[in-house]
């Protein structure tokens, strides 16, 4: 039967989660029992903020490119919307006669936001939000200490975590989107600069120079659900390695899989059944990863304060930096003097990538040698990272920063050069990054102010921007200062 345009439905909000297979939301909404219609929201406050070539906004917009074919090739319809969330999916529920809206959970505190005025706006037309999880395996209350209280450290978490899975937590949600007699188009329906509607007769998808964007070549990262699968496919090949590569940038040792993960054209399950499929140290040390991952979600989801700016330990609120804009913009061109903080941070200009290893060793340089407010680091890294993800990175900023959760408050302090010399012995990244140092010999690739520039021929590359012994002092004293302890972080 062919349904009218007025006859139940729902819709499915496809948000950070952009894929058919394995889909909570989608599961749930297909398990309905009337027509499911698909819609994505080009969120014009979040859009208003970035740059014309956001590689993320290219990202995102071939997964969805991807989606919308799959979704229409069942006789279904989608609707890609431009503008804010709040106005336009209770507006649309309302034309499509739709009684509830299912999406995934999102505890980013501006997602919560945006979700509570949603929800609160289809009450009061007689609808509601059905949100289900998805991102993670285990959620903020679900993983607590005996006390009742979120875990603070992540070795304990990582432990209760174990301990509690089963491979139950990681079977797929179902999805089957059999082939439908397509819904009629309402005539209110048009493809206008806010709405574009794709169905199984064709409709229209949005060029990125309508959003405002243009196109970024993204290289070897492509977009979309069967790109996820193939580099998950790509990386069971090399996860027994895993733990004895990851932490070489120069070589292919990572996952690799982290924008998927981020966008949802990857699901997290699929991530953790790779992981649980053996027992070997590079199986478990993914897997560590993936917990990493949920700990910082969950430390976010309790602590919403985070995304103003505030240090997980409180008392770090009051500790001061003295590095100035000049530093920090060094750092940010990659022109410290340092070659693999350097290497790091074109990396990330040059390509939105940054290898995790990498991000330890340039967060740590930019809080501890150069002392710059770790919330100027995070926020350079929001803007450029093509996996960015709030919780992971202000997670992952607050820990090299010792405000965050740390089994060690505040002395451990990254060397430049000896995690250059261990981690790139033979200067390959380096070299790849930065082609002033190109011809440098080996044993003056880590630490180049060892050598003459006129020998060298490479004075173009600048001197070192701080004396790492005598910052590393300065960052110890200033620490001591507000947290004289070592032992005061709770062990749960």
């Amino acid at each position: 039967m062919n349904p009218s345009p007025f006859s139940p439905r729902v819709l499915c909000w496809f948000r950070r989660d952009l894929r058919i297979d394995d889909h909570g939301a989608l599961s749930a909404a297909l398990r309905a029992g009337v027509p499911v219609e698909g819609v994505f929201i080009f969120d014009s406050d979040i859009l208003a903020d970035l740059p014309r070539h956001d590689r993320r906004v290219t990202f995102i917009w071939q997964a969805l490119r991807e989606l919308v074919t799959q979704w229409t090739a069942s006789g279904r319809t989608f609707h890609l919307l431009h503008g804010k969330p709040d106005q336009l999916i209770p507006h649309l529920a309302a034309e499509r006669q739709a009684h509830t809206v299912f999406c995934n959970h999102d505890v980013e505190p501006s997602a919560q936001r945006r979700d509570s005025q949603v929800a609160a706006s289809l009450a009061r037309d007689g609808r509601r939000l059905a949100t289900f999880k998805d991102q993670v395996i285990f959620e903020a209350d679900e993983i607590l200490t005996r006390e009742g209280l979120p875990y603070r450290v992540f070795t304990p978490y990582r432990r209760a975590w174990e301990q509690r899975f089963t491979s139950v937590d990681c079977a797929s949600f179902p999805v089957s989107l059999s082939p439908v007699v397509h819904d009629s188009i309402p005539p209110s329906a048009v493809n206008t600069m806010a709405h574009w509607l794709c169905h199984p007769e064709g409709g229209r998808f949005p060029d990125l120079n309508e959003l405002g964007f243009e196109a970024v070549d993204l290289g070897a990262w492509h977009a979309g659900s069967l790109a996820a699968q193939q580099r998950l496919d790509a990386f069971a090949q090399r996860m027994p390695d895993y733990h004895l590569r990851r932490d070489y940038p120069a070589q292919a040792g990572s996952s690799q899989l982290s924008p998927h993960l981020r966008f949802g054209t990857l699901s997290i399950r699929a991530a953790v059944r790779l992981a649980r499929n053996s027992d070997d140290a590079g199986s478990r040390a993914f897997l560590g990863e993936l917990i990493w991952r949920e700990f910082f979600q969950m430390i976010l989801a309790h602590r919403p304060d985070l995304a103003q700016g505030r240090c997980f330990l409180s008392r770090f609120d009051a500790l001061t930096y003295p590095g100035d804009e000049e530093d920090f913009e060094r750092w940010c061109q990659g022109q410290t003097g340092y070659p693999l903080v350097d290497a790091a941070m074109r990396q990330l200009l040059a390509t939105g990538i940054m290898h995790n290893r990498l991000r330890m060793v340039s967060a740590s340089f930019l809080t501890k040698n150069l002392q710059v407010d770790w919330r100027w680091g995070e926020r350079h890294f929001a803007r450029h990272l093509l996996d960015f993800d709030f919780a992971a990175n202000n997670g992952g900023w607050q820990w090299c920063a010792s405000t965050g959760c740390d089994a060690q408050p505040w002395f451990r302090i990254f060397n430049p050069v000896t995690q250059s010399e261990r981690f790139d012995p033979d200067g390959m990244f380096i070299r790849h990054h930065l082609p002033e140092l190109a011809f440098c010999p080996d044993r003056f690739i880590h630490a180049p102010w060892r050598m003459t520039a006129s020998s060298l021929g490479l004075a173009a590359y600048p001197p070192p921007c701080v004396d790492i012994a005598t910052s590393r002092q300065a960052t110890l004293a200033r620490y001591r200062a507000i947290s004289p302890a070592a032992g005061d972080i709770d062990p749960a």
